[in-house]
């Protein structure tokens, strides 16, 4: 029997530009592609997780493509550590190909599974395909990781150039995919445990090039689309970081910004994966934090009698989805004013938004606690009246998702500025000293 190639997608649910699927097939004939929905993933998802929904949808679509060229993708569901040895039995597989991923739990998988597939004298192979930069690619002079995102930027900027941002010519080598059909049904939401109905809308992979253009100007004010919305679609690779950098590269040096802080916070996470549950800045761990349930619930429910944050709630409850503005606005807030522990905020963002991505969200989260790698110093606090009053004057966005605002139904603030602020500032004081 032939041997084959087999490639396993994970965070890259698309064929065109992609960097590991394009080494496998220039490698050889006989390259059948995998996905496996990861039950220890799986498992600790809410059962009304929405971001199931889009990854089946993206699963059936990436098949589709696969059958149109005469392939298949074969999917199943189960442990990737006990699945890929088997698979690779099933099919005689000499070589896995994969595209990295830089988290924790993903290194401990991977890790387990080169060394299972090393005692068969099989090939674990990863590619860089979800950054422009991974590991020790932008570091200092001295071999060291960054630790302040603007020298990091600039090194980053500096070493940028066509050979980083060129797409993988992937469909130049697509007829050495296996030629097969597998009797494999998709598992569906529901078969894996989740609930079967569609409760938010997803958005579009389309680039839309008047954003990016626009987006120094936009991006800051919550009741436009100023924003791309493309970070679901970069975090499940349905689109590829090299033909977003390049047309951001062109048109917006704020939106490339955003691009490099993306970077940025994944390097970090790669090299202090312990910024996972604990703050960058070891002192931090000191502050004494509040357990006030009542005043967490109300944060969670958009519920704080401060229209800016309870809008931003709002919106994420509904959608899956928040502002970036208002993503700053709600953490400093939960942080700062109620004095409750980034990690729980951290939590729920990781729970409810569909374009999570761990690296993200803890230097977001820590961020905004003032405790992370390139924090916004301690004494920083935003005013969320003055925010509300700079981004969303006409009251457009508040209006939209607290329709009680204004009226004897909508709750009074559960804190008050001046108190929150003084509070804060001699708690953290406390602990740093």
């Amino acid at each position: 029997m032939n041997k084959h190639i087999l490639f396993w997608h994970r965070r890259d649910l698309r064929i065109d530009d992609n960097a590991g699927l394009y080494k496998a097939l220039k490698e050889g004939e006989n390259v059948f592609s995998v996905f496996i929905f990861d039950t220890t993933i799986l498992n600790k998802l809410n059962c009304d997780d929405q971001r199931i929904h889009f990854l089946y949808q993206q699963v059936e679509a990436l098949r589709l493509a696969y059958q149109n060229f005469g392939s298949d993708l074969y999917v199943v569901s189960g442990d990737p550590v006990h699945l890929i040895p088997e698979l690779c039995k099933k099919f005689s597989v000499n070589a896995v190909y994969t595209n990295r991923d830089y988290e924790p739990y993903a290194k401990e998988r991977d890790s387990k599974i080169q060394e299972v597939l090393s005692q068969q004298e099989i090939k674990f192979i990863g590619s860089k395909d979800h950054v422009i930069f991974e590991k020790g690619e932008v570091v200092k002079d001295d071999g060291q990781p960054y630790s302040v995102y603007t020298p990091y930027s600039r090194k980053w900027k500096s070493k940028l150039n066509d050979y980083y941002t060129k797409s993988y010519p992937v469909f130049r080598y697509i007829s050495n995919l296996l030629q097969i059909q597998f009797d494999c049904e998709t598992p569906n939401p529901k078969s894996l445990g989740f609930d079967a109905e569609v409760k938010v809308s997803f958005p579009s992979h389309e680039v839309d090039k008047s954003i990016i253009t626009a987006y120094h100007e936009q991006r800051d004010i919550p009741s436009i689309k100023g924003t791309s919305r493309l970070g679901l679609h970069l975090r499940f690779g349905t689109i590829s970081i090299r033909i977003v950098t390049r047309l951001a590269e062109k048109e917006n040096e704020t939106f490339l910004n955003e691009l490099i802080w993306r970077e940025f916070y994944q390097m970090i996470l790669f090299h202090y994966p312990q910024t996972v549950n604990k703050s960058f800045k070891p002192q931090y761990d000191l502050i004494e934090w509040e357990t006030n349930e009542n005043h967490f619930q109300a944060w969670c429910d958009g519920k704080t009698g401060y229209p800016l944050v309870d809008a931003g709630m709002r919106e994420l409850n509904k959608t899956g989805h928040m502002h970036n503005r208002v993503r700053m606005v709600v953490a400093s807030f939960l942080t700062k004013h109620l004095l409750i522990d980034w990690r729980l905020g951290e939590r729920y963002f990781a729970e409810k938004l569909l374009d999570f991505e761990l690296a993200s969200n803890i230097g977001g989260w820590q961020w905004a606690a003032g405790c992370g790698c390139d924090a916004a110093p301690y004494f920083r606090v935003f005013n969320p009246t003055a925010q509300q009053e700079k981004f969303d004057k006409s009251l457009a966005y508040i209006k939209k998702w607290v329709p009680e605002f204004g009226t004897a139904a909508y709750p009074k603030p559960i804190i008050e500025h001046k108190f929150a602020r003084e509070r804060v500032l001699a708690r953290y004081k406390q602990a740093l000293n």
